[in-house]
């Protein structure tokens, strides 16, 4: 196996002001460079991955042997050797790390450099890279400077190789369908049925609505501004040229009749949400072209059309507490959502790295907890991660939604017929709301106000507990043996509650999260101690369930229903000496909802146990739905990986009644052996109602711009959308394993081609144009010619001879061309915009 060096620059991305500011001359670089080179992919007696770390001073001064520390975050380095004695790295907390010198370092002169050694966990991505490094000196502590760091990773060309060929091989087994076969409305309609008319949407056209729909009348009317460059007008009477909107006595929540004919189009439901899907889906019967520029005339082919949904859930997860993202985006994702019809937004507003919400009576949680920079004393800023650097307003890291951004965002999902379910992560990953309450506590201590400093404190003080979490953290979960917890919670409710009222949008379910807390936790608690001694828990883990059960009834009060991760349904227990988790039946007869996501090894059949125990499950399985993992497995291809790879097709092949049907690949990518599925529990006929439906998640460690959001979640939303709107694919239930995969394959082939022709060129203009993923070109070589091809049609193939990067004067790809070394080739949409990975020949 060949391997090669594959280099790039981690730099901190400047987004933008957020609320505060810690230092000023932010600006400023301190002279010293540091590289961080992989030099063995992966120690046979270590598993782990080793790497050179080279710190060379490129000013004038002495960069003296002590008195400075370099912070940053990456994936568990530890020192190797005697490096330690040099300099020593040390995990201040999560993946935020230090490096400083110790008795054997003698410092730097102008141009000297110095190398240590260091291992960790292997990293295979440029995702996984280190980032976010500054120096800080002792004599200034408050001002930090930034570090420019340069990584190269070991990028395996044979692999990046294989994987070209592997999506050449995929992209050859589709047929682009003719415009005839292909459904003008997407997602995919229940019935269909085109007509010869053509309605002309023009100057003359009115909206003629019931009385009751004189909101989405409204809506409409908006929406048309933007294609005809004037606002129709609204009336109650039919007139010719009319949109009409007309109640009906359809028994379908979300369903709709859509009628276009020569003078009328009419859309007709028994309810606002149907009437404005019968609006999406008019929408999208409007050329592409329609979104870029105001039209005179935009013709809209006659057609008769009687649809609903599959499932009544139709979820994205949008994560902005990871990294931030503004207000804007999200009411761009809003219009975005409710186009494909998807109707609720599962808003993941806490969790370690980040408070992004404004809770009245309530203010550390936004001063503190809302912000990361450099404080070792988290009384301004918790601590950097996922390289969100020193600066609290010069990256993703910081950044809040006010009460009347949260309120707007309300309204405009509610104006949608979105949903919006709010996430409070609890009681593991909650380090941020800690210590935002810790501070309150300080505060409060220092003003003599003991009483009102214990009122929401969320940890135990006295606590000696020693857990680390997944992420790193020794210090992120909530103790649920204070009663201050509880009067924590019910603020949140309260306060979010008001929030919705003003709002006048609904609020029926509030999340709670419940998901990774760490082994240990709780275990040396004083007040756990007291819960064991008076016989409320017989147990640690039985804090579980005494949790939720108190979380559930402040829910029950506000009439809410809970909602969480799978774990919520589950509990610890010990077997045969070993910890494991088991299905706990408290919860399963409560309206308890639960995203179960765990489908990975030795949990395939978790949701469907569940489901069968009585929860109401919907299905964010991993494997299909986590749209944060990477497209495919070139290093250059950014997302995680760490639960397989997926593409717009593992959303759209999903099976949510039987995905064992067409599982094919392990998280690693690699097939499953016959059989896998043959033990696993099937969902039970009499509990299929239990399935509410699925939901996409997209979760934003290294999501640090709009343009990374919008890439990974475009366009494999609209694999996800098919799925939950569109009613039971043929190829699914088909018995006939052959037949289901021709079926499958012109089933792909029409999807694919529905995106390439109408979707993709949608989104470049549609709510202001999305940076959706552009693929790039598979190839193989045979006979010593490149063939190469692309997944959608309406995209081109551009190369260079000489190993310049191809751009849209690049030569265009037509037909195989001769091999030689390096050739480079990129895909480019009608923009000019191009993939980011590239293929190139002869490494």
């Amino acid at each position: 196996m060949t391997m090669k060096t594959f280099s790039f620059i981690s730099i901190i991305l400047i987004l933008g002001s957020f609320t505060g500011c810690a230092f000023q001359n932010k600006s400023q670089n301190y002279p010293i460079s540091l590289s961080w080179k992989v030099l063995k992919e992966r120690d046979l007696n270590t598993g782990e991955q080793l790497s050179e770390i080279r710190i060379k001073n490129n000013g004038k001064q002495f960069l003296p042997s002590n008195g400075w520390t370099i912070y940053f975050n990456a994936a568990d380095p530890k020192n190797t050797d005697n490096d330690s004695l040099k300099i020593k790295i040390e995990q201040v907390n999560g993946d935020y790390f230090k490096m400083s010198p110790k008795q054997n370092f003698q410092g730097l002169r102008a141009g000297e450099f110095l190398k240590i050694r260091v291992s960790t966990r292997v990293f295979k991505k440029q995702t996984d890279s280190p980032d976010g490094f500054y120096i800080v000196f002792d004599k200034n502590p408050s001002h930090p400077f930034l570090i420019g760091a340069e990584v190269e990773g070991v990028r395996n060309n044979e692999q990046e190789m294989r994987l070209a060929n592997k999506v050449y091989r995929q992209n050859q087994l589709i047929n682009p369908a003719d415009n005839n076969n292909l459904s003008p409305i997407f997602p995919t309609p229940s019935s269909l049925k085109k007509n010869k008319e053509v309605f002309s949407l023009d100057e003359r056209v009115k909206i003629v609505t019931d009385s009751s729909f004189k909101n989405e009348a409204n809506y409409l009317a908006d929406e048309l501004e933007k294609v005809l460059g004037f606002v129709p007008s609204i009336a109650t009477e039919a007139q010719n040229q009319s949109i009409i909107l007309k109640k009906t006595s359809m028994a379908e929540l979300e369903g709709y009749e859509l009628s276009v004919r020569k003078n009328q189009i009419i859309i007709s439901a028994g309810t606002n949400a149907g009437i404005f899907y019968g609006i999406q889906s008019l929408k999208i019967l409007m050329p592409a072209a329609s979104w870029r520029n105001a039209q005179k005339t935009v013709l809209i082919q006659g057609i008769e059309v009687k649809d609903s949904p599959r499932f009544p859930h139709r979820a994205f997860m949008m994560d902005v507490a990871r990294n931030f993202q503004p207000k804007k985006e999200v009411l761009k994702t809003l219009d975005l959502l409710s186009l494909y019809k998807i109707n609720v937004l599962h808003f993941h507003l806490t969790d370690d790295e980040g408070w992004r919400i404004a809770i009245s009576g309530l203010p550390e949680l936004t001063t503190l907890g809302s912000k990361r920079g450099h404080d070792m004393q988290e009384g301004k800023s918790i601590y950097p991660s996922y390289g969100s650097g020193p600066y609290v307003d010069q990256s993703s890291g910081s950044g809040y939604y006010t009460r009347e951004d949260f309120i707007e965002i309300l309204k405009y999902a509610n104006q949608r017929h979105i949903s919006v379910i709010p996430e409070f992560e609890s009681p593991g990953h909650a380090r941020a709301a800690i210590k935002s309450m810790d501070l309150r506590y300080h505060r409060l201590m220092k003003e003599g106000k003991q009483t009102a400093a214990v009122e929401y404190l969320l940890r135990d003080l006295d606590d000696q507990s020693v857990y680390r979490s997944v992420q790193g953290w020794d210090d992120n979960v909530i103790n649920p043996a204070m009663s201050s917890v509880y009067n924590f919670i019910q603020k949140i409710v309260d306060e979010t509650s008001e929030m919705y009222k003003d709002a006048g949008a609904p609020l029926k379910t509030i999340h709670f999260g419940g998901d990774e807390v760490p082994k240990g936790v709780w275990e040396n608690s004083p007040a756990v101690n007291k819960l064991l001694s008076n016989g409320e828990i017989t147990s640690v883990d039985g804090l579980w369930r005494y949790y939720f059960t108190k979380l559930n009834k402040i829910l029950k009060e506000k009439k809410l229903y809970l909602s969480g991760w799978e774990e919520v349904g589950e509990h610890n227990v010990t077997i045969n000496g070993k910890s494991q988790m088991v299905l706990d039946p408290s919860f399963s007869d409560k309206n308890v909802h639960l995203d179960v996501w765990n489908n990975l090894s030795g949990n395939e059949d978790l949701a469907y146990k569940l489901a069968n125990a009585g929860y109401k499950v919907v299905l964010t399985n991993v494997t299909n739905l986590y749209i944060d993992l990477a497209y495919n497995s070139s290093y250059q291809e950014p997302g995680q990986y760490w639960g397989g790879y997926v593409d717009v097709d593992k959303p759209f092949s999903f099976i949510p009644l039987n995905y064992y049907k067409n599982q094919k690949e392990d998280s690693r990518g690699e097939p499953l052996a016959p059989g896998h599925f043959d033990n696993m529990t099937r969902l039970s006929d009499g509990f299929k109602d239990n399935i509410v439906g699925m939901q996409a998640t997209l979760w934003s460690e290294k999501i640090t711009d709009v343009d990374k959001f919008e890439y990974l979640l475009l366009p494999k939303i609209l694999g996800f959308a098919e799925r939950c709107w569109a009613a039971i694919p043929e190829w699914a239930i088909e018995a006939d394993e052959a037949k289901s995969k021709q079926l499958f394959d012109i089933a792909w082939s029409n999807f694919v081609t529905n995106l390439g022709k109408n979707e993709l060129p949608r989104l470049d203009s549609y709510a202001g144009g999305f940076n959706y993923r552009i693929p790039s070109p598979g190839y193989i070589v045979e006979n010593s010619k490149i063939k190469a091809n692309v997944l959608y049609p309406g995209l081109t193939i551009r190369y260079t001879e000489d190993g310049t990067q191809p751009n849209v004067k690049s030569k265009i790809y037509s037909t195989e061309i001769p091999y030689k070394e390096n050739i480079k080739m990129k895909v480019f949409n009608k923009e000019g915009r191009s993939s980011i990975t590239e293929l190139i020949t002869g490494y």
